[in-house]
């Protein structure tokens, strides 16, 4: 049965009326002080996520200030460009800044659980961002949020409609649970992933022999294509974003306008990024030609014997190198020169056994960094298997007039 016709049979012909969310809930006036929160209970604007498996932690508490208090089911919601889509179900008591909304439900025939699904519809977010005010950085109207509309069912049966909202919690929570469990494990894998890594890629000085980048490896800076992108374009820029993203982010330009090619077995490495960025110096692989261009601020390195130094061997060895990274300022953006990364020393063992590294890390790779295989393929099904469930239980057949 569709999600859709579950529906129909959930609510089996029962009304559902529509409700401003100021008739079933209401924000919290409640003060607190900074004395009575931690590190685990006190939600800033920047660490509020939209993580239904309620983890929120904060590696700042204030020490003074006017704080909101927020109970155990309470729905918080940022209440900041670009926060107005942040939202979090609340499993403890604690404390926030006033860049956060808290909605306490008032209603008996309301499950607080059953509001957060509803909040984190679509239609929520576009409604919150369209009545949000202000030039510089807008904030949600708190009037026209208790305005929004909420389909409760049958509100005269309090126990069935709690019957109904409850159920249709168990069925999106259960996704949400499947997920955080392929994420937590994912991030498992990760660690072990970088142990192995840092394994198996550490020599001792006098086991490998060690030679300079540039003995190895040839060096082409990429020339811009920004002005050169196009929606019908059929080659992958590779940018920072790109590469930091492991391909999610994409820009594309047409093949007949590409500047600067990566060929099969080039190694794609960052040269520039913001103080303490996640791109620095971190590489792609370039698997086949004609299908990816190397934008500016980013190097090709092309391995001149590819008998002696395997291609492969090059991208795990210089990925994210800490002879590159130390050149991180941490208070601007670093951008590395070609003699620094020409001057990295690399480990150059037997042929063979730089195959077999390259064999042990590729399955850790697929594992934790594939978009089209391994956990974060999984992942991203689980979330959109979530978010169609979601839409679908919760499209209720809608008032006559709403409320603008």
């Amino acid at each position: 049965m569709s999600a859709a016709g579950f529906l129909e049979k959930l609510l089996d012909g029962a009304e559902v009326v529509w409700k401003p969310l100021g008739d079933i809930a209401q924000y919290s006036t409640t003060r607190i002080g900074s004395d009575q929160l931690n590190q685990s209970n006190y939600v800033g604007v920047d660490n509020l996520l939209q993580n239904r498996a309620g983890r929120v932690n904060s590696n700042y508490v204030p020490t003074s200030g006017n704080l909101t208090e927020f109970k155990e089911g309470d729905v918080l919601i940022g209440n900041i460009r670009p926060y107005l889509r942040k939202i979090w179900h609340a499993d403890r008591r604690g404390g926030t800044n006033g860049d956060v909304l808290v909605v306490h439900p008032t209603d008996s025939v309301l499950n607080s659980r059953y509001l957060f699904q509803v909040l984190t519809d679509e239609n929520f977010f576009e409604y919150n961002i369209q009545h949000s005010k202000g030039a510089k950085m807008p904030r949600g109207s708190k009037t026209h949020i208790l305005q929004y509309l909420v389909p409760i069912p049958c509100p005269d049966d309090p126990q069935k409609s709690l019957a109904i909202q409850g159920e249709i919690v168990r069925i999106l929570d259960s996704f949400t649970e499947l997920t955080t469990e392929l994420t937590t494990e994912l991030t498992q894998r990760k660690k072990q992933y970088n142990y192995y890594r840092e394994q198996l890629l550490s020599f001792d000085e006098d086991e490998v022999e060690w030679k300079a980048l540039g003995d190895v490896a040839h060096f082409q800076n990429a020339k811009p294509h920004e002005k050169l992108v196009s929606p019908d374009g059929d080659v992958a820029l590779l940018t920072a974003g790109f590469i930091s993203s492991e391909g999610k982010s994409a820009r594309f330009v047409k093949a007949a306008d590409v500047l600067t090619p990566a060929l099969k077995d080039d190694v794609a490495m960052v040269m520039s990024d913001l103080p303490n960025g996640r791109a620095l110096a971190k590489t792609f692989f370039v698997e086949e030609n004609d299908r990816y261009a190397a934008n500016q601020r980013v190097c090709l390195l092309r391995v001149r014997e590819p008998t002696i130094f395997f291609p492969k061997f090059l991208h795990y060895v210089v990925n994210r190198n800490k002879q590159l990274l130390r050149y991180d300022s941490g208070y601007d953006q670093t951008h590395l020169k070609k003699d620094w990364i020409l001057e990295v020393k690399v480990p150059v063992p037997p042929i063979a056994e730089q195959v077999h590294i390259v064999a042990i890390l590729n399955k850790f790779d697929t594992l934790t960094t594939s978009i089209s295989e391994g956990l974060p393929r999984e992942i991203e099904l689980r979330e959109k298997q979530y978010a169609y469930y979601r839409d679908q239980l919760l499209s209720f057949p809608k008032p006559d007039a709403e409320v603008a």
